[in-house]
């Protein structure tokens, strides 16, 4: 008897290379121009979970952040032109935070292409700068090379975000390809006379700090770092939304370089006499506008540890350049013998003392007293809770008054995207199904993306979200006080009535005006068993802590 074809829809071929890579979940929003790799995906259900969200902004944020949590390429898929627009800040978030994203875009028939066909966009030029690669796969036998070669760039050197655009008719056509290996990480690892120097390089300092931040980092590799610094009594900060990679109770946590340090921290990375630097970038949040640290030889002797070698002097000239994976780094780093940490110890102790000092917070007059929240939150959620945040002010008490110990716990933008709070938790439990998610939100921030509560009810993902309202954009009136004062314009903001938006999704929803009101208002939603949303009362005049 003749052997069965081998030939499979390109749809078909496009799934099977999910499944080999690993794929254990994928965010969409349904669209015709891809409906040959929803069929495909049909009969992957029981490898593939599947989340339809509401908007393609919610589906990509998901996808960002699940890649963040899971080290693993995050799958979103979407339709041409406005679909693959609407899902553009989600790679732009993905790009920005160092995380792995696959982002699969159906595109017009092939025969169709160049004339401005319905939807049409050139890929290409619309997510050049904000993707390690995008490329068109016009041929359905190439989609095994093609897909490996995405996974394997996403998550190699500098994790990041790429862009594949399926024309309609290719997904549908059928051939014969041979599938790919399952893709395989790539990263460079120092060398062990870089350790060698870098050991003399600390045992020579007297005020050495630690930074870290970016991507590439896994439960592991944040353990054997905590253990270096809590070996050698480094004293570390977080770069901006990257605390949960060190443990923010141990003695050597020293805070965070995000939107809101303490003066005391500024100070000490000033008089450091050696910055270690793993893993970030020293953007503009970290560096106060780029003017923390000297363009392009700081005054402190510079050890820079970074995945990608374009970025290793491109502002900053190091002393000592590493070009290592965050994995490879924190495991040699672990390695090492333990230094004489005696000449620095007071250095350690005065930097956690400032950071428990900066870690108390002012009571507000009125209304709910977000420093009490975080500091009841980070007193009674379980240690490897997750919480997720959007962006505006509001999340300067999540960073200053919250505690991380474990990783990975924490999502936050590092690109400043609003909306992205509650898809994230999403993805969260997605991908923690058995962790405590929280998501905090600004009530400008969770109208962006408020609709993917339809999803979480769907799909059953409970999250407690706190939306903090005061009545307002409340960064911009902020900056608009600052610089213009008493001329706000285009700030304030007509709210519903949250509780009543949530309930209408059957959700759990309450009001919270008071903080004595909180605590019992949080347990109530943690038990409810489906997804809750307190909505938080504050007072507008209170922009941010302090």
């Amino acid at each position: 008897m003749p052997e069965p074809s081998r030939e499979r829809t390109g749809g078909q071929i496009l799934v099977d290379q999910l499944k080999i890579h690993g794929v254990s979940a994928a965010f969409c929003v349904p669209g015709e121009s891809y409906l040959a790799a929803l069929d495909a995906l049909y009969d992957a259900a029981d490898a593939i979970r599947l989340i339809s969200c509401r908007h393609e902004g919610g589906a990509s944020f998901m996808a960002a952040a699940h890649g963040k949590l899971t080290g693993r390429p995050g799958i979103c898929l979407v339709t041409r032109g406005p679909g693959a627009t609407n899902a553009s800040i989600g790679v732009h978030t993905a790009f920005q935070d160092s995380a792995p994203l696959v982002l699969l875009v159906g595109q017009v028939e092939r025969g169709h292409q160049e004339r401005e066909a319905f939807q049409e966009i050139d890929f290409r030029r619309v997510f050049g700068q904000m993707a390690k690669w995008v490329a068109q796969v016009d041929d359905p036998a190439r989609l095994p090379e093609m897909v490996a070669h995405a996974f394997q760039l996403a998550v190699s050197g500098r994790p990041g975000p790429v862009v594949l655009a399926l024309p309609e008719d290719m997904l549908a056509e059928r051939c014969e390809a041979a599938d790919a290996a399952p893709y395989m990480r790539v990263q460079g690892a120092p060398g062990a006379d870089q350790m060698e120097r870098l050991r003399a390089m600390l045992e020579a300092a007297q005020r050495p700090l630690l930074i870290v931040g970016g991507g590439d980092w896994s439960p592991r590799a944040a353990g054997d770092l905590r253990s270096f610094c809590q070996a050698n009594n480094l004293p570390a900060a977080a770069a901006f939304r990257a605390q949960d990679i060190l443990d923010n109770r141990a003695e050597y946590y020293a805070g965070d370089l995000g939107t809101g340090p303490g003066s005391a921290l500024l100070r000490r990375v000033r008089e450091a006499d050696l910055l270690l630097v793993v893993g970030d970038r020293l953007g503009e949040i970290v560096t106060r506008g780029f003017t923390l640290i000297g363009i392009p030889r700081p005054r402190q002797r510079f050890v820079h540890v970074y995945p990608e070698p374009s970025e290793l002097g491109r502002l900053y000239q190091p002393d000592l350049p590493i070009l290592s994976g965050m994995r490879e780094f924190a495991a040699a780093a672990r390695a090492m013998a333990p230094l004489d940490s005696t000449t620095w110890a007071e250095w350690m102790r005065a930097a956690r003392a400032d950071y428990l000092a900066h870690l108390r917070h002012a009571p507000v007059a009125r209304g709910v007293d977000l420093g009490a929240v975080m500091a009841y939150l980070r007193e009674s959620l379980p240690h490897d809770a997750i919480v997720a945040n959007g962006a505006g002010n509001f999340t300067a008490w999540l960073q200053r008054f919250y505690q991380f110990s474990v990783y990975p716990a924490q999502l936050g933008p590092a690109n400043g995207a609003m909306g992205y709070g509650l898809p994230a938790a999403l993805a969260a439990r997605v991908a923690y199904p058995d962790r405590v998610v929280v998501a905090v939100s600004g009530d400008g921030d969770f109208l962006m993306t408020g609709q993917e509560l339809a999803t979480a009810m769907h799909y059953g993902l409970v999250v407690v979200i706190l939306v903090v309202n005061n009545g307002q954009y409340g960064t911009i009136r902020m900056h608009q006080e600052r610089h213009y004062p008493g001329r706000p314009i285009g700030t304030a903001l007509t709210n519903p009535d949250f509780v009543a938006y949530a309930t209408a999704f059957g959700a759990y929803g309450e009001t919270v005006a008071e903080t004595d009101e909180f605590a019992p208002a949080f347990e109530r939603a943690l038990a409810c068993g489906r997804p809750a949303l307190l909505e938080l009362r504050t007072d507008p005049e209170l922009f941010a802590p302090g």
